[in-house]
């Protein structure tokens, strides 16, 4: 079975809504949506208080190369252009709707027909991630039309989608692999064809057999596209850990897949692009996760993006009197919210609400220098020497032990016996580096 070759972590995979059938929130009275819902420069607010919008109408504008147009998920009037915290702690511009009905822009082909044909030049397939707002939906949220533009000096020769899912909890992807497979292949082959590629990998973790089923199939109508099970051990999902797994390729310090002619795509990515090209239809909505041991209705939904998490959760059966904390995304890589108030956005993958026992930091303890969360690190750094680092402040050091190639994944932190909060420290040393880094750019 393929996988990675160094480091990773088994953690427990409590996939509570594998078989549970997506199903579609009811629009709430009223939608916050954030203009910066991707990774790059905020999108620029083109409507104002008192303005009607329909559904799917750009209500913020792509300003720069990388950034991505905002749209409406619902319609409505427009109450206040205001700040709103976010689900990271961080306050942001956002645009608030009053909500009446669910008038779609009238361009948006809303049949359940699924069209196959791929009419669209490569070079319009981007221009219309652009317009649709597509960004990765695994979690990073870089905007999609930048992955398909490949610079000049630079090539790709194949396109790998990732359906590995190997975050514990979540299961939005695999369901959609389920319900979605044929609009997922579609997708693969339109970004294959905006790449100018003829070959594709799906990779997904054997722990979904039914999805590999399911695809691999399916992907016998669809030429250059293989479907390829791999080795269940968290983050298989990463990008550089599966372009190593699938295609023995590794990507070098500092480097990005492009660098090994490679480009990822999360499965949501593929069919949010299947739904922008062949039926006009921006990203404004996306399949979101929301489960925990103590959720009595767990499930997988249709959201639209500016609903509040608090109707996620009542549509779970409310909040669990023994919840200790609430997590946007999944327990290894996610983020806790402050509130349930914070509006589910493109990269809102899962809700998990995590218990109150499970959810306490445990007695902080000396290291014992076993060496679990070396032997656990997938990228080959010393996360306890990182650690050290940023605890006393040598910063130059640590980005000489390439503190910034930590992707953040939480395997040293889950391994550590003495439960040391090694990424905690890592995420502020790897952020000192980042920033000393620009300040020597800009002199």
């Amino acid at each position: 079975m393929k996988t990675f070759p160094v480091g990773g972590v088994h953690p427990p995979e409590n996939k509570l809504t594998a078989e549970i059938p997506i199903r579609y929130l009811a629009i709430p009275p009223s939608v916050t949506i954030p203009v910066s819902q991707h990774i790059g420069e905020p999108a620029e607010v083109v409507v104002n208080k008192g303005d009607i919008v329909k559904t799917g109408q750009i209500i913020a504008r792509s300003k720069g190369f990388v950034s991505t147009n905002i749209h409406s998920s619902v319609s409505g009037t427009v109450n206040k252009i205001d700040l709103v915290l976010d689900s990271t702690g961080f306050r942001q511009t956002a645009v608030f709707i009053d909500t009446n009905g669910d008038d779609w822009v009238d361009t948006i082909d809303r049949s359940d027909t699924i069209i196959t044909e791929i009419k669209l030049s490569s070079e319009e397939i981007v221009k219309k991630c652009l317009e649709s707002g597509i960004v990765g939906l695994g979690g990073a949220t870089f905007p999609s039309h930048v992955k398909l533009t490949v610079p000049a000096g630079k090539r790709c020769d194949v396109l790998i989608i990732n359906g590995a899912e190997c975050e514990p909890f979540l299961t939005s992807d695999h369901r959609l692999m389920l319900e979605k497979g044929k609009e997922i292949l579609t997708g693969t082959t339109i970004l294959m064809k905006a790449l100018k590629v003829t070959k594709a990998f799906i990779g997904i973790e054997n722990n979904k057999r039914d999805a590999v089923e399911n695809l691999t199939k399916l992907a016998a109508g669809f030429p250059g596209i293989t479907v390829q099970a791999l080795k269940v051990k968290y983050p298989q999902g990463a990008e550089k850990q599966l372009i190593k797994a699938l295609t023995k390729r590794e990507v070098p310090s500092g480097k990005l897949p492009l660098d090994v002619n490679a480009v990822v795509h999360n499965v949501g990515t593929a069919f949010a692009v299947y739904e922008a090209v062949q039926k006009n239809k921006p990203l404004f909505e996306r399949v979101v996760t929301i489960t925990g041991k103590s959720v009595l209705n767990p499930g997988n939904f249709f959201v639209r993006t500016g609903t509040p998490v608090r109707y996620l959760i009542e549509a779970a059966g409310g909040l669990p009197e023994n919840t200790g904390k609430i997590i946007s995304g999944g327990p290894m890589m996610g983020k806790a919210v402050s509130s349930i108030d914070v509006p589910v956005v493109k990269g809102t993958s899962g809700i998990v609400l995590i218990p109150e026992d499970q959810s306490e930091r445990a007695e902080i303890m000396p290291c014992i220098r076993c060496a679990k969360c070396v032997l656990g690190c997938p990228m080959n750094l010393e996360p306890y020497l990182l650690m050290a680092l940023a605890e006393k402040g040598d910063f130059e050091r640590a980005g000489n032990e390439r503190i910034t190639d930590c992707m953040e994944c939480g395997s040293c932190s889950f391994t550590c016996p003495a439960r040391r909060p090694l990424l905690d420290y890592i995420r502020l040393g790897k952020s000192t580096v980042i920033k000393m880094a620009r300040k020597q750019i800009v002199k």
